[in-house]
């Protein structure tokens, strides 16, 4: 029965994705904004962490950023490919405009004769607290644990690194999964994660989204979630957003074509089934933000996995909303065909109101964008 219907909400999905209400996904699909050029209103500048003809590894990937008192700080993981024991955390730093050459902060070696990749690093910059950088460790999403450094320095030197731990709900603690924590105005962090839970035969898993709360600066963590069941919605890697009165909405990535969201009026505590929304996904990472404006920005790729290029991950977008219901594109970051794409967006707003983008970039380097939503 729950196969059953899992294909029927897929059906369903891709239906949807196919229509054209108002705000459909296709006259969102097929009207989008052309891709952002150094004239377009908005669209700052753009450039690469470093260039793809002198790499300090192979492949890069999911790249995460923060802005320090002593500017930007990129971290992402990289090594021979993803899952090679070799991957290990890096970071680079915004120097005098300019991006420094990358140094790995964090590694998996166990022992002498194991080492195991590590994956998705979070930076975040806790208030009364040390920069964090979260990433996980192990040799699968499936088998991965949550490991933290810290620094007092603005992410120049860092800690050794520590065990989140565990919890009965879960198993390993895992961090915030992709996406930025949000802090609330009492000081409780909330990281949003996910887990991806094998099935009996092995050869898929049950995709579920959850989060840790801490109100000790990260000591330690309560489990919330998870909040969805799995047959409605495969979904992992929100992205929280905030709103007036202490209402939160997460953004996830699913399998079924299209982006999900859910809703919490309690701080995060207790949330809303979660729902389909009009943006199309191809399985692939987002991130947002809430700007100090009150808009809510998306950064997705506006696409599923079939039909006409730009498809998957060969195109990225950034949406706009009011109130996190209606979504409209104003701007086309990518839009060119390439091997590996352009995915796994994380965007911050900095103090001077600017907005920060960093996504991979052919999984050869990370492309940091810089937008004026003043001018969106």
């Amino acid at each position: 029965m729950k196969k059953q219907a899992r294909i029927l909400l897929s059906i369903l999905a891709i239906f949807c994705l196919k229509c054209s209400p108002p705000n459909g996904a296709e006259e969102q699909r097929f009207d989008l904004p052309p891709k952002a050029e150094a004239t377009t209103a908005g669209y700052v500048s753009s450039e690469l962490l470093y260039p793809l003809d002198n790499k300090p590894t192979p492949e890069c990937h999911a790249s995460t950023l923060v802005e320090t008192p002593d500017g930007l700080l990129v971290a992402f993981f990289a090594g021979t490919y993803e899952r090679h024991p070799d991957v290990g955390i890096w970071v680079s730093r915004m120097v005098d405009g300019r991006w420094a050459w990358p140094e790995e902060v964090a590694n998996g070696v166990q022992n002498d004769t194991l080492r195991y990749p590590c994956w998705n690093p979070v930076l975040f910059q806790p208030e009364g607290g040390d920069l964090m950088l979260f990433y996980k460790v192990g040799p699968s999403p499936q088998t991965w644990w949550g490991m933290v450094i810290t620094s007092k320095d603005h992410g120049k030197t860092w800690s050794e690194p520590h065990k989140l731990g565990e919890d009965p709900k879960v198993g390993h603690l895992l961090g915030p999964i992709k996406n930025k924590p949000i802090q609330l105005a009492d000081g409780t962090i909330i990281n949003p994660t996910s887990i991806e839970y094998p099935k009996d035969d092995g050869e898929d898993q049950d995709w579920r989204v959850y989060f840790e709360i801490s109100k000790d600066l990260g000591q330690t963590w309560e489990v919330v979630g998870p909040i969805n069941d799995g047959v409605a919605f495969d979904a992992i890697q929100p992205s929280i957003l905030t709103y007036p009165g202490g209402k939160l909405q997460v953004i996830c990535r699913t399998r079924q074509d299209v982006l999900a969201q859910s809703w919490s009026e309690d701080g995060g505590q207790t949330w809303s089934e979660m729902t389909a929304m009009t943006l199309p996904n191809p399985n692939s990472g987002t991130d947002a933000v809430t700007l100090n404006d009150g808009r809510q920005l998306l950064v997705y790729n506006h696409s599923t996995k079939e039909g006409e290029e730009p498809k998957g991950r060969n195109i990225l977008n950034i949406a706009l909303s009011v109130d996190g219901n209606t979504w409209e594109p104003v701007m086309t970051l990518e839009n060119e065909p390439i091997e590996d794409g352009y995915a796994y967006p994380a965007v911050i707003q900095s103090p001077d109101g600017l907005v920060h983008i960093t996504y991979t970039y052919n999984r050869r380097s990370i492309k940091h964008v810089v937008i004026d939503p003043a001018a969106l």
